[in-house]
């Protein structure tokens, strides 16, 4: 039993790998450096190039969607991080009885909410907030100091909204998860700290968010994995932008997850195949991308364990 999802893992790859293999061949490494993507002439006469046919003026290049996915989700992790730590303290350790309850409800609530519903408070209600009072606000002063805010605040849509609605869909994820790793620690620990003189917020900061680090990080792959995987929020409010990088914050930008729902319909219409497997190789490389990020959190894991063995 314990193989089944390592081998479910690598069934998708291998099934990815293969039906994209022919976009794969077509597009080499410009696939991931270039910003062309371009179905072609639809009502063109297919054409063989490379060895593949495609449609006249077919080319397709993903720059502008990995720079979307990686931002959007960093976005969310930097902001979604010290909330959801904070906010398990203040579950875990400041309230009491019902209150407590009610707030570890509450947050379970806001993880078990679908993301379209996220996408529609994002498009209904901090679109226009952000874009009519947030965004020109953050102009005239951060913008003056960093440039990345600076320049045109746009109408709402864009990767810092997008960053917004994924931290509030990922912080109940990364808070729930460390509340309740938090609430199984031994009291003993607690009261270690106490009678060694510690306030209880130093009790929390040096002796119980240490204790429970890996737990925070295995919290913070889970997000950071539904960061770069969601699609329906985002593509509400991120303003899917076509072949171009974000110049600032308040930028259109497209991501992997969300380009692939909205151009899929698109695709299918190309006789030759080649959009969608194309589509399928935007897949492949979104989940090798997760891989890595994973693959690169439990070497920090790792790192982090042999670090607290040699101090010990």
């Amino acid at each position: 039993m314990a193989v089944i999802l390592p081998l479910s893992l690598v069934a998708i790859a291998v099934f990815l790998t293969l039906y994209a293999w022919p976009a794969i061949h077509f597009n080499g490494w410009g696939f991931l450096v270039h910003n062309d993507w371009d179905l072609g002439r639809m009502y063109g006469n297919p054409i063989v190039k490379d060895g593949q046919t495609i449609l006249p003026g077919a080319s397709y290049g993903i720059l502008f969607l990995i720079v979307g996915t990686l931002l959007s989700s960093l976005i969310a992790i930097i902001l979604a991080l010290p909330l959801g730590v904070f906010s398990a303290i203040f579950i875990a350790e400041g309230l009491k009885g019902p209150l407590r309850e009610a707030a570890s409800f509450l947050v379970e609530l806001l993880a078990a909410v679908p993301s379209v519903v996220y996408g529609l408070f994002g498009y209904i209600v901090l679109i226009p907030f952000l874009g009519h009072h947030v965004y020109p606000f953050l102009t005239q002063t951060i913008g003056r100091v960093i440039p990345w805010f600076g320049g045109e605040s746009g109408s709402g849509y864009g990767l810092l909204t997008a960053g917004f609605i994924l931290t509030l869909m990922i912080v109940p994820l990364i808070s729930a998860t460390l509340r309740d790793a938090l609430n199984s620690t031994p009291r003993a620990l607690r009261e270690s700290g106490i009678s060694m003189g510690a306030s209880r917020m130093e009790v929390v900061l040096r002796i119980l968010l240490p204790q429970n680090r890996k737990v925070l990080i295995g919290a913070t792959i889970l997000a950071l994995g539904r960061a770069l995987g969601e699609t329906m929020a985002v593509l509400m409010v991120s303003g899917n932008a076509l072949n171009v990088l974000p110049s600032n914050a308040y930028s259109s930008v497209s991501t992997m997850a969300s380009f692939i729902v909205s151009q899929l319909d698109s695709a299918l219409q190309d006789p030759t195949g080649m959009a969608v497997m194309s589509l399928a190789e935007v897949g492949l490389v979104l989940m090798l991308i997760s891989i890595l990020v994973n693959a690169a959190a439990r070497a920090l894991l790792s790192l982090s364990g042999m670090r607290g063995r040699v101090k010990t």
